[in-house]
């Protein structure tokens, strides 16, 4: 058994899949009654599952451990997220806490739920991190933080987990094509239109540009159903590696981070970026 949180679309929903599809049961974690309907097929069981609510993760929690065929469970793939990306400045700090709750300490209150029943299993914990857990462009601060911080707690769980055999994985996308990724102009339109005209003067060409390169990547993106195989195949391996990149932006910029120095990085950054504002595309 495993489960899998944030299944409704994109990533999430093609993991949860491709482990139902190689014989595993997976509880895949939805938030709506409407999507809990879709989520139909051999192997597959929704369970409602908000993993900032104690009573959801509560009664997951049972579910499992009440398992009718007593099975096993096998990993937790922590999935679930939500993306705004906007300048430091800007987004209010209840937006900051928002993202934090989901995207950090709904992913720890999963791990810590469920890591007893993993360790009697020696089972696996996969947290989907984002290749912006390794270094962040401008406007993306506020999500890059919260899987830089993810990124930590991976690391010491991974130590801490090394006595029992659970494996921590952490698997760090690039661009992947899924409706996050398409909506990229829609929540930056609203960031922009909340900005006073003083940070407009100071942010509106950078935001502009951010969403240019964000949709210049969506054709070449990498499938959601891509990276649920990549996944797939972390959760089976005998000797997983600690860390996956999924697309080959992410393995780039995985190796670009490592070893250029911050300044370097800088200039490569805006660079890239020129091309894409409003003044250049005239």
């Amino acid at each position: 058994m495993i489960v899998v949180t944030g299944t409704s679309t994109g990533i999430g929903h093609a993991t949860a899949q491709e482990l139902a599809r190689r014989g595993f049961h997976v509880l895949a974690g939805v938030r709506r009654e409407i999507d809990a309907r879709a989520m139909s097929g051999t192997n597959l069981e929704p369970v409602m599952l908000d993993i900032t609510s104690e009573f959801d993760i509560a009664a997951l929690v049972t579910r499992i451990g009440e398992d009718p065929e007593k099975r096993p469970l096998r990993a937790l793939v922590n999935n679930a997220a939500i993306e705004i990306n906007a300048p430091v400045e800007v987004l209010p700090l209840s937006e900051w806490r928002r993202q934090f709750d989901v995207n950090l300490f709904g992913q720890v209150a999963m791990i810590q739920a469920l890591l007893p029943a993993l360790i009697k299993s020696r089972g696996r914990v996969v947290n989907i991190s984002s290749i912006g857990g390794k270094g962040a462009m401008g406007v993306y601060g506020p999500y890059a933080s919260t899987k830089f911080a993810l990124e930590a707690v991976s690391d010491a769980l991974r130590r801490e987990m090394e006595p029992f055999d659970v494996k921590v994985i952490v698997v760090q996308p690039g661009a992947v094509t899924t409706p996050m990724s398409t909506q990229v102009r829609v929540k930056a339109e609203r960031i922009t239109s909340a900005m006073t005209a003083e940070q407009h003067g100071r942010y509106g060409e950078l935001m502009h540009a951010m969403v240019s390169q964000a949709e210049s990547y969506i054709n070449k993106a990498v499938s959601a159903e891509c990276a649920g195989q990549i996944i797939a195949d972390a959760i089976l391996s005998k000797r997983p590696r600690t860390r996956y990149t999924i697309g080959r932006d992410a393995a780039m910029l995985s190796i670009l981070f490592r070893l250029l120095p911050d300044r370097l990085l800088d200039r490569i950054i805006a660079r890239s970026l020129k091309a894409h504002y409003p003044s250049a595309t005239k």
